[in-house]
């Protein structure tokens, strides 16, 4: 994802560990969302990531466990969450729903936990899928939980290509 000219929001900063850019291994990112959350599996060896899941998320709560038997099966080093600020760097709603969720996941699971900027991804997300379907790569109709998905990869490629 693009660099936007702000600097990283405050709360990312308070929220984040410092040493999380060192973590090697299995990384697992999350695109929070109140109805869905995208989750994408990555390797820091090979610096890639793809789309893994789609985690239901209630009125009341996300599926803790979808999510744990996740964290179970991959094991990872260190988990991500987007972090869907404003165009200009300040936080929204979802920004703090999202940060909530991070801090519960990092409570739950024991597993540091980092947020990341991730303002477009979705629309990033959508628009690269909708180029793979005109260009013949994708057949099937695009739907919400594959732009999910593919917005959780972002957000973890967005990691690698940083702590590289």
């Amino acid at each position: 994802m693009p660099d936007h000219g702000a600097g990283e929001p405050p709360e990312l900063a308070e929220f984040n560990e410092q040493d999380s850019k060192n973590a090697k291994g299995t990384l697992i990112a999350f695109d929070f969302g109140l109805k869905r959350i995208g989750v994408a599996v990555g390797e820091t060896l090979l610096a890639n990531a793809r789309g893994l899941a789609v985690v239901t998320h209630s009125a009341s709560e996300p599926d803790w466990p979808a999510i744990e038997k996740i964290l179970h099966e991959w094991q990872p080093a260190l988990l991500l969450v987007g972090y869907p600020c404003n165009m200009d760097g300040s936080p929204s709603e979802m920004s703090r729903l999202a940060l909530q969720f991070a801090g519960e996941l990092r409570k739950r699971s024991g597993i540091r936990v980092q947020a990341i900027d991730e303002r477009l991804s979705s629309s990033e997300a959508l628009d690269q899928l909708r180029e793979e379907r005109r260009d013949g790569l994708r057949k099937r109709r695009i739907s919400r939980g594959l732009i999910d998905r593919e917005a959780a990869r972002l957000i973890l490629q967005q990691w690698l290509s940083e702590a590289s």
